[in-house]
C-alpha cells in the first residue's frame, strides 16, 4: 500500500505528461515554412535581378549603337576634305614658293570659302617644317594663324610621314577643343606640306540626352575628352605612365593642363583590342552637382570603340531601378509562397474536419442502429434527434456559404478601390510610351533612309506594342469621354478649376509655372454643365501656359468672384504673366480658324468653341490685357438659383 501511494503521488501533483513529439513536429513545420518562404524570396530576387540587368544591358547597347553611329556621322563626315586640298594648283605652287604674297592671299581666300561651306572650325596648310603658310582663319587670332609653328602636333608628324593623321587636341591659343584630320600634300614621292582640318565637337555635346544616362568619350590616350558630366572631362581612365605624360607635355594635346585620375573609386581596365567593354561598378556613380547625396547602388558600365577613330564610348547605367524591381518581385515571391503554404494548411485542415464529420456521422449511425435493435420504443425519439442534427448541419453549411459569399464580395470591393486609386496615374503612364513612340518613329525614318528594313520592322513592331499598351491604359476612361448633352446644374467653380489644373499637373511642374488658385470650394456656385465648364477652363489654362513658354517669370492666377451689379453676376478670371495679346490680335481672337501659333500646332477653334459653350449657359467669354503685363480671360456665368427656384430640365 505504501509503495502504491508513493508511485502515484507525482502524477497526482503534476498531472499526466504531455507528449513532446507533436510540439517538435509543429516547430519543425514552422521552421521549414519560413525557410521555404525565404528561399522563394531569394530566388525571385536573383531571377528578377538577372532579367532586369539583361534588359537594361540590351537597351543600353541599343542606345550605344545609335549614339556611336551619330557621333561617327558628325565627326567623320569631313575627314575626306584634307585629301582634296592638294588638288588646288595654288596650294601646290604656294608650297613650292611659300613667300609669294599673291599666292598666299589666293590660298587663304580659297581655304576661307571652303571652311565657310563646310562649317568646320578651321582649314589650314603647313609646310614641311610645320609652319602654317595658309589658313581659313588668317585674319583671326586662332591656332591656325599664319606663321604658327605646329610641328609638335602628332597629326602633322603622321601626315609628314605620308599617313593620314587623326587626333583630338585643344587649341594652343584659343583653348577650343577639336578633332584634327591631316593629309600629306605630295609632289610626286616628296611630301611638300600638310593639309589639316579642325572639326568642331560641339554637336556631340548636344546629343548626350539620347543616351539617358551619364556617358563619356575617351581618346586613344584613355583621357576623357567629352562627357555628359563636365567634371569628368580631361581625366584619365587609367594611370598614365611617366613617358606618356612627358609625351603629352611635348605634343600639348590637352594644352598642358593636369590630367587627374577618373573620379570613380574603381579601377577601369580597357582592352586595347576589344570593341566591347562591360562591367559593374559596385560603388555607384558620384553625385551630380545639384544632388543632395551620392548614389550608392551599383552601376552597369558598357562601352564601344568608334570605328576607325580609336575613341571609346562608355555609358554608366544605374542599376537602382533593377534592384528595386528585384526587391519588389522578391517580396511578391515570398508572399506567393506564403499564400501557397497557407492554402495547403487550409486544405489539410478542411480535410481533417471533413474526415471528423464523416467519422461522427458513422458513429451516430451505428449508435442509432444499436438503439433501434435494443429499444424499439425509442426509435421515434432517436429519429427526431437525428433529423434535428441533420438540420443543424445543413444550417451550419448554409451559414458557411453565406459567409464565403460575403468574403468574396469584400474582396471584389477591395479590388474596385485599388482600381480607383490606379486610375489617377493613367495620364502619367501615357508620357513614357508617347516619348518612346516618338523616338522609335524617328529611328525608323533613319533606318528606312539607310535601307535597313529589318531595323525598321523591329521599331514599328515596338511602336505597335506601345500603342496597344496605351490603348489598354486609356480603356477605363472611355466612359468618361462619352459624348453627352449639356445639362445645366449647380456647379462648384472651385471644383471645376481643381479638375482642370489636375490634368496639367505634370506640365505645370515641368515648366516651372507658379499657380495661384484663389477659388475656394463652396463659395461660387454657377449654373452650367460641369463637364463643359471644365473643357473651357482646360482650353484657357493651356493657352496661358503656351503664352508663358518664353517668359522668365511664369505665374498663372485663377480667381472666381461674384458681382451682383453685373449680368451675369459670376466671373472666372484666368490670368498669366506672358507678353499679353496685341490689339490687332485681340480684335480677331474669337474668330474661327484664327491662331497665332505655329503651323500644325493649333487649328484656331479653341477660343471660338469655348465662347459658344459659355454663351449656351447665357454667359460670355472676354479677353483683355493686364496693366502690369500679361493677358486675362474672363468667363461670365449666371449664378445657380435657390433650391426652391431651380428650374426643371427635360
Amino acid at each position: 500500500m505504501e509503495h502504491r501511494g508513493t508511485d502515484t503521488e507525482p502524477s497526482r501533483i503534476f498531472g499526466p505528461r504531455r507528449p513532446i513529439w507533436p510540439s517538435l513536429r509543429r516547430l519543425l513545420g514552422i521552421v521549414l515554412a519560413g525557410l521555404a518562404v525565404g528561399l522563394a524570396g531569394w530566388s525571385g530576387f536573383r531571377i528578377s535581378e538577372q532579367h532586369g540587368t539583361l534588359a537594361l544591358r540590351d537597351e543600353s547597347n541599343h542606345r550605344l549603337d545609335l549614339f556611336a553611329s551619330a557621333v561617327e556621322g558628325m565627326v567623320k563626315r569631313l575627314e575626306h576634305v584634307p585629301a582634296t586640298i592638294q588638288l588646288n594648283q595654288d596650294v601646290q605652287a604656294l608650297l613650292l614658293e611659300p613667300r609669294h604674297a599673291l599666292r598666299v592671299s589666293r590660298v587663304n581666300d580659297y581655304l576661307r570659302r571652303l571652311n565657310a561651306h563646310l562649317g568646320s572650325l578651321a582649314v589650314f596648310v603647313l609646310d614641311e617644317r610645320g609652319v602654317v603658310v595658309a589658313s581659313s582663319n588668317s585674319e583671326l587670332g586662332d591656332d591656325s594663324q599664319l606663321g604658327e609653328d605646329l610641328s609638335f602636333r602628332p597629326y602633322f608628324l603622321e601626315a609628314l610621314s605620308g599617313q593620314v593623321g587623326r587626333h583630338f587636341a585643344i587649341g594652343a591659343k584659343s583653348g577650343q577643343p577639336g578633332y584634327f584630320v591631316s593629309h600629306p600634300i605630295r609632289d610626286g614621292a616628296r611630301v611638300l606640306g600638310v593639309a589639316t582640318i579642325k572639326i568642331s565637337l560641339d554637336p556631340v555635346d548636344e546629343v548626350w540626352d539620347m543616351l539617358g544616362a551619364p556617358a563619356l568619350l575617351a581618346d586613344t590616350n584613355q583621357v576623357v575628352i567629352l562627357s555628359s558630366r563636365p567634371e569628368w572631362r580631361y581625366t584619365a581612365l587609367a594611370e598614365l605612365s611617366l613617358e606618356r605624360r612627358v609625351d603629352l607635355q611635348i605634343t600639348r594635346l590637352y594644352n598642358n593642363q593636369q590630367i587627374p585620375r577618373f573620379p570613380l573609386p574603381v579601377k577601369l581596365s580597357i582592352d586595347e583590342d576589344s570593341q566591347v567593354l562591360e562591367g559593374v561598378l559596385p560603388g555607384g556613380l558620384p553625385p551630380d552637382s545639384d544632388a543632395a547625396r551620392p548614389v550608392r547602388s551599383s552601376t552597369l558600365v558598357l562601352g564601344r570603340t568608334l570605328d576607325g577613330m580609336d575613341w571609346r564610348l562608355l555609358i554608366f547605367s544605374d542599376l537602382r531601378s533593377v534592384r528595386n524591381q528585384a526587391v519588389l518581385n522578391s517580396m511578391l515571391s515570398a508572399v506567393a509562397a506564403g499564400f501557397v503554404l497557407l492554402l495547403a494548411l487550409y486544405l489539410n485542415q478542411r480535410r481533417r474536419i471533413a474526415r471528423q464529420k464523416i467519422e461522427s456521422r458513422q458513429m451516430l449511425e451505428r449508435a442509432n442502429t444499436e438503439l433501434e435493435h435494443k429499444v424499439a420504443r425509442r426509435t421515434r425519439a432517436l429519429t427526431d434527434s437525428n433529423t434535428r442534427l441533420r438540420r443543424e448541419i445543413a444550417e451550419r453549411e448554409q451559414a458557411e456559404l453565406t459567409l464565403r459569399a460575403a468574403q468574396d464580395e469584400l474582396v471584389h470591393v477591395a479590388k474596385m478601390a485599388v482600381l480607383g486609386q490606379l486610375a489617377t496615374g493613367i495620364t502619367h503612364e501615357l508620357t513614357q510610351p508617347l516619348g518612346a513612340i516618338r523616338t522609335l518613329s524617328g529611328n525608323a525614318l533613319e533606318f528606312m533612309r539607310r535601307g535597313d528594313l529589318k531595323a525598321v520592322q523591329g521599331n514599328l513592331q515596338f511602336v505597335t506594342r506601345l500603342a496597344d499598351q496605351m490603348g489598354n491604359i486609356i480603356q477605363p476612361l472611355k466612359g468618361f469621354a462619352r459624348k453627352s448633352l449639356a445639362q445645366p446644374a449647380a456647379t462648384d467653380v472651385a471644383h471645376a478649376v481643381s479638375n482642370a489644373l489636375f490634368l496639367y499637373d505634370q506640365r505645370l511642374r515641368k515648366e516651372g509655372i507658379t499657380v495661384h488658385n484663389r477659388c475656394e470650394p463652396g463659395q461660387i456656385i454657377a449654373w452650367c454643365d460641369p463637364n463643359r465648364l471644365e473643357q473651357v477652363l482646360i482650353n484657357l489654362i493651356g493657352n496661358a501656359m503656351d503664352a508663358m513658354r518664353d517668359t522668365a517669370v511664369k505665374v498663372l492666377t485663377l480667381e472666381a468672384v461674384s458681382d451682383p451689379a453685373c449680368t451675369p453676376p459670376l466671373r472666372i478670371e484666368v490670368s498669366d504673366s506672358g507678353p499679353g495679346v496685341p490689339e490687332d490680335v485681340r480684335q480677331r481672337l474669337f474668330e474661327p480658324f484664327f491662331t497665332t501659333k505655329e503651323a500644325g500646332v493649333g487649328l484656331g477653334l479653341g477660343l471660338a468653341i469655348s465662347r459658344d459653350i459659355v454663351r449656351e449657359f447665357h454667359g460670355d467669354l472676354e479677353a483683355d490685357n493686364l496693366p502690369g503685363g500679361g493677358a486675362c480671360f474672363t468667363v461670365r456665368l449666371p449664378a445657380a438659383p435657390d433650391p426652391e427656384e431651380e428650374p426643371t430640365t427635360t
